[in-house]
């Protein structure tokens, strides 16, 4: 069975559902009979490519006063899943060429483990994902040859496959991220519970073919 995540790597919500969705994976039964793709989604397509603002300077211009219980909020419900958040360091970016090193790195095979690395270097270490150079450091570090990462960012590879993503979770009414599609037959949308996730993954399996 085939599972599809929409994801952005600069989605809180995306990195806690991560969390409770492999947890889930972890006591599901047939396991080793799920393979799971990430897909590109974009929340803020618009944010100027090659600038990094600080989070908390982004969040407080789109969200006023409301935004300092947003941050301390999600920081709350990160360390419940053993996730650090630090909002003081991290940067808001475009996601484009991250999305496009993501495409690169699940075709190396190991798309899983590289999306991990982006929302902790996003979210805990202040990196800058909109940086070609820091991109490719840190997907080095889970086996994408640097220079591999340099050449593809230098060009427009994957620029249609991150696009296409995006579009066919429109065309499957997705509105946000994360969302989740089991077998193209049951989706599910936000960071669910890990036992909705658990009681998803067998009734997709109960009722294939």
């Amino acid at each position: 069975m085939e599972i599809e995540i929409w994801s952005d790597v600069v989605c809180p919500w995306c990195y806690i559902g991560k969390h409770r969705f492999e947890r889930a994976l972890s006591e599901f039964e047939r396991a080793d009979e799920v393979q799971v793709t990430w897909r590109s989604f974009q929340l803020n397509p618009d944010m100027p490519a090659g600038q990094a603002v600080p989070t908390v300077d982004y969040l407080a211009r789109r969200f006023g006063p409301d935004s300092r219980a947003m941050v301390d909020r999600m920081a709350g419900l990160g360390a419940a899943e053993g996730i650090a958040f630090d909002y003081e360091s991290s940067l808001a970016v475009n996601t484009l060429d991250a999305h496009r090193a993501l495409h690169l790195a699940a075709d190396q095979g190991v798309g899983g483990e590289a999306e991990e690395r982006l929302f902790r270097a996003h979210f805990a270490e202040g990196a800058d994902l909109s940086d070609p150079g820091e991109l490719a450091r840190l997907l080095s570090e889970v086996g994408v040859p640097a220079d591999k990462v340099r050449t593809t960012l230098a060009g427009h590879d994957y620029e249609d496959a991150v696009r296409d993503d995006i579009r066919e979770a429109q065309l499957l009414g997705a509105n946000g991220v994360p969302f989740y599609v089991l077998d193209r037959r049951y989706g599910i949308s936000g960071a669910q519970p890990p036992e909705l996730f658990l009681g998803a993954l067998r009734q997709a399996f109960e009722h294939q073919g």
